[in-house]
């Protein structure tokens, strides 16, 4: 039987991963994807209610979706990397806007890397397997 690790022909690094998203479905079938990669994962749906959840949840990765309501993920990711809990995670922008304005606006507000959705697993999973 093939584990995950098996799959992905390395060994799997189970990751607490903070999950941000205003798309109630398209979080929950994040969630489960990460989940069955046998990554711990915690779910919020708007900016204010991720970064008050950081310092007790702690993540080592944050996906984050930018068109959040009320506060963009941009200043969500701003705000993360001023804070000791998120201070040196793996933030990853996962979102519809893909211009290259938006991947530099990404990087600009401290995010690792840019993923335009439809992400691939396969691009999901070699971000959460780098050290």
């Amino acid at each position: 039987m093939n584990t995950t690790a098996e799959a992905s022909g390395g060994a799997a690094q189970r990751r607490r991963i903070l999950l941000v998203d205003d798309s109630v479905d398209a979080a929950l079938a994040i969630s489960m994807l990460l989940e069955a990669l046998g990554h711990e994962v915690r779910t919020e749906h708007d900016g204010p209610r991720a970064l008050a959840s950081v310092d007790d949840f702690r993540p080592e990765v944050v996906v984050l979706d930018i068109g959040l309501p009320g506060m963009s993920g941009f200043d969500v990711a701003r705000e993360m990397r001023k804070r000791d809990a998120t201070r040196g995670a793996l933030l990853l922008a996962l979102t519809g806007w893909g211009s290259d304005a938006d991947r530099q606006n990404a990087l600009d507000a401290g995010f690792d890397h840019h993923l335009t959705k439809p992400v691939t697993i396969a691009d999901l999973e070699a971000l959460l397997a780098k050290p």
